[in-house]
C-alpha cells in the first residue's frame, strides 16, 4: 500500500524559507518519479516541481525557479521541497505525488501521478 506522508508546512514571513518533506512507505521510492503541486483557494492544482526516479532530472515551474529546489533521498524514502525567498503568492496547500516510472520524462500534470500525499498548508504572510 503506497503511502505518502507530508510534513513541514506552516506560517512564514515574506522572504523566509521552509522545507517540505514527503515520507514514503509501502513501495520502493527509487522506482518512482516524484512531484510537488500546490493549490490555492479557488484555483486549480498547479505543478511546482518534479524529479525523476534516478534524481538525474529535475524540473521547476517558472514561478518558483531559482527559489525552490526538489530533491530526494531514496535511502530515507523521502522527497524534499526546499522553498526560499517565499512570497505571499506561494500561499497554498502543497501536495507531493508519486508515479511509478523509470523514465527521465518531466511529469508536470496531475493526471500523470498515481498517488498523493495528504497536503500541507504553507502560508506566507507578515
Amino acid at each position: 500500500q503506497v503511502q505518502l506522508v507530508q510534513s513541514g508546512g506552516g506560517l512564514v514571513q515574506p522572504g523566509g524559507h521552509l522545507t517540505l518533506t514527503c515520507a514514503s512507505s509501502g513501495f520502493a521510492l527509487d522506482d518512482y518519479a516524484m512531484g510537488w503541486f500546490r493549490q490555492a483557494p479557488g484555483k486549480e492544482r498547479e505543478f511546482v516541481a518534479a524529479i525523476s526516479w534516478s534524481g538525474g532530472t529535475t524540473y521547476h515551474a517558472d514561478s518558483v525557479k531559482g527559489r525552490f529546489t526538489i530533491s530526494r533521498d531514496d535511502a530515507k524514502s523521502t522527497v524534499y521541497l526546499q522553498m526560499n525567498s517565499l512570497k505571499p503568492e506561494d500561499t497554498a496547500v502543497y501536495y507531493c505525488a508519486a508515479r511509478g516510472s523509470h523514465s527521465e520524462y518531466r511529469f508536470t500534470r496531475t493526471y500523470e501521478y498515481d498517488d498523493w500525499g495528504q497536503g500541507t498548508q504553507v502560508t506566507v504572510s507578515s
